[in-house]
């Protein structure tokens, strides 16, 4: 189990494999630190977040179409890091922090303004675990 520290709460414990996946997985995404650091504050929509938007709003480096966009933010949610929001009437296009994705921005926001990049093998991994995933009743 590894512990990140936050200066807010007290930290959750997850699970060492758990926190790598969710670290690799932010630093292959094609989303700039700014965007989680809004997510931290507030939900983000996704209309904010693809095409011009995403640039003006220091979210993306480069423009993404919305299929791109959303697809990456799902797999972020799948390791983890994200959640959905939800109103009154079912889900939303928008998008926020859980308590891992807190924990880990907070840490990055202390080392600087960027996400650290990623290497070779760490698109290789994350390439791995997004695309060749065991069901569930296997792991």
């Amino acid at each position: 189990m590894t512990s990140i520290q936050s200066s807010s709460a007290p930290s959750i414990r997850y699970p060492r494999r758990a926190v790598e996946r969710a670290e690799r997985a932010v630093r292959c995404a094609p989303f700039q630190l700014h965007l989680f650091a809004t997510m931290r504050q507030e939900s983000v929509g996704l209309k904010a977040i693809a095409g011009q938007p995403g640039i003006q709003n220091r979210y993306t480096r480069r423009s993404l179409p919305e299929l791109v966009a959303e697809n990456d933010l799902l797999w972020l949610i799948q390791t983890g890091l994200l959640r959905r929001e939800v109103d009154g009437q079912g889900l939303t296009d928008s998008f926020r922090l859980t308590p891992l994705g807190r924990q880990l921005v907070e840490k990055w926001q202390h080392k600087g303004e960027h996400l650290p990049a990623p290497s070779l093998l760490d698109r290789l991994q994350n390439a791995w675990n997004r695309w060749v995933r065991l069901p569930d009743w296997i792991r």
